[in-house]
């Protein structure tokens, strides 16, 4: 990225420290690299911070993505699945850090879907077997397909509506919906719980009296 892209202000020095000062000189970027990088860093940046709890973890993970994808740029256009590829090389990066760290997301521990699991759970013999689900709660999320996983945490963790899911996924919306569905009743099965997450589906309008 060009120096003014640091994160808050800070120049390149600062930001890359302890990294490669070969990162930051100057590079002449293709104008629809460029446009991909203001479109999505955002969503990046996000879904990176609510696995690792802290912008500035999200921002170097997210900064070393974009690089990769500035190296293999021509390689992802040509391959005719531009977000796809990207995303997947996000959710490599962040994993490889939470392997790394040894650690589980910063969501499965007070994000929205463990909220829900535990609205889902009442009696005292519920409450125990939460404790248990709660430690397969991130497996079962990171076993759900690619795709699945993606819109789960955009839509539901990040609480992004669906048509910006479906912008930045590079999908229609409705195939956002049948992504959210299949990954909700894949949650459910392998947790043997109803998660409580809300529907995406668009209520009928009531019909008035006497119509």
């Amino acid at each position: 990225m060009r120096y003014d892209d640091a994160p808050n202000g800070s120049r390149p020095e600062e930001y890359g420290a302890g990294l490669s000062q070969s990162m930051y000189v100057p590079l002449e970027l293709p104008l629809d690299f460029e446009a991909f990088y203001l479109g999505h860093q955002e969503p990046f940046h996000a879904y990176a911070e609510v696995h690792f709890g802290t912008r500035a973890a999200a921002e170097e993970v997210i900064h070393e993505v974009f690089l990769e994808i500035h190296a293999g740029w021509s390689q992802l256009l040509s391959a005719g699945s531009l977000e796809q590829g990207a995303w997947a090389i996000v959710r490599r990066a962040v994993h490889d850090r939470l392997e790394l760290e040894g650690r589980a997301p910063a969501f499965v521990i007070n994000g929205p879907i463990a909220q829900a699991l535990d609205k889902a759970l009442t009696t005292a013999r519920e409450k125990l077997h939460k404790m248990e689900s709660s430690s397969g709660l991130y497996e079962a999320i990171a076993e759900l397909p690619d795709r699945q996983f993606e819109v789960i945490v955009l839509r539901h963790v990040l609480g992004y509506p669906t048509a910006k899911v479906a912008w930045y996924v590079g999908i229609d919306e409705r195939t956002v919906g049948h992504h959210l569905r299949r990954a909700k009743e894949r949650l459910r099965l392998r947790l043997g719980l109803r998660l409580g997450l809300p529907a995406d589906r668009k209520k009928p309008k009531q019909k008035g009296a006497g119509s």
